[in-house]
C-alpha cells in the first residue's frame, strides 16, 4: 500500500511552524476542548470551516454532510448536536450552506445519482414547497442559490425543533442558532439573517412546553 507521504510531510511542517508560534499551543489543545460554536456545514472539500472562519483547531466543533443537512433520523448528526449542546455547551450553532453547493445542484435535475438520491430527496422537498418561487427564476444557477439559501433556512427550523435544541430552550441555557451561505467565488460568509435563540422563532407546531416538575 501506498502512504500518503507529501499529506505526513505537509502535517509536520503544520506542527511546527504552530509549536514555533505558540510553544504550549499544543499541550492546550490536548488539555481542554471548550468551544463555543458549532458548525453544521456542506462535505464540500471546498468549504473547510475553521479555515474560513480564521479560528483555531479547538475553537469549534464541526458536522459536516452532503448539502448541510439536519434530518431528525440522522443520528450522526443528532449525537454530534447533542455532545456539543448538553456537554460542551455550545453557544452558537451555524449552519452554514454554499453557493454552488453540488448536492442542492443534483437535486434538482432528474438524473438518477445512486444512494445519494435517498439523500437529495430531502432538498427536493424544499424545491417543492417553493416550487412557485423557484420555477419563475430562469437562470439554473441562479434558481440553484436561492434552494442553497431556502436549504439553510429549512436547515434552521429543523435544528430548532429537535428535542435536543428544545430541551436546552427548556432549561434556560443560552443557544442560538445562526443560518449563513458561503460564497466559492469571492470566499466571503453571508448572514441570511434566521437566527433564533428560543422556540418563538419556529412556527407554533414545533414549540415544546415546559418541562414537567420531577
Amino acid at each position: 500500500m501506498k502512504k500518503l507521504g507529501p499529506i505526513f510531510e505537509k502535517n509536520r511542517a503544520w506542527a511546527e511552524r504552530v509549536r514555533t508560534a505558540d510553544p504550549e499551543f499544543f499541550d492546550r489543545l490536548a488539555a481542554q476542548q471548550a468551544p463555543d460554536f458549532l458548525w453544521i456545514g456542506c462535505a464540500d472539500s471546498r468549504v473547510p470551516a475553521t479555515e474560513i472562519c480564521g479560528l483555531a483547531p479547538g475553537e469549534m466543533f464541526v458536522h459536516r454532510n452532503v448539502a448541510n443537512l439536519v434530518l431528525h433520523t440522522d443520528f450522526n448528526c443528532l449525537s454530534v448536536l447533542q455532545y456539543a449542546v448538553d456537554v460542551l455547551q455550545v453557544e452558537h450553532v451555524i449552519i452554514c450552506g454554499h453557493y454552488g453547493c453540488g448536492g442542492v445542484l443534483a437535486a434538482l435535475d432528474s438524473q438518477p445519482h445512486g444512494l445519494i438520491d435517498n439523500w437529495l430527496r430531502n432538498i427536493k422537498d424544499i424545491f417543492e414547497a417553493h416550487s412557485q418561487y423557484l420555477t419563475k427564476i430562469s437562470s439554473v444557477a441562479d434558481r440553484g442559490d436561492r434552494l442553497c439559501e431556502l436549504n439553510v433556512a429549512t436547515q434552521v427550523s429543523n435544528l430548532g425543533s429537535t428535542t435536543i435544541v428544545q430541551d436546552a430552550w427548556r432549561r434556560g441555557q443560552t443557544l442560538s442558532i445562526h443560518g449563513w451561505i458561503y460564497g466559492l467565488k469571492d470566499g466571503l460568509l453571508k448572514d441570511l439573517d434566521l437566527c433564533i435563540s428560543d422556540n418563538q422563532g419556529l412556527a407554533s407546531i414545533y414549540r415544546m412546553g415546559p418541562l414537567k416538575p420531577t
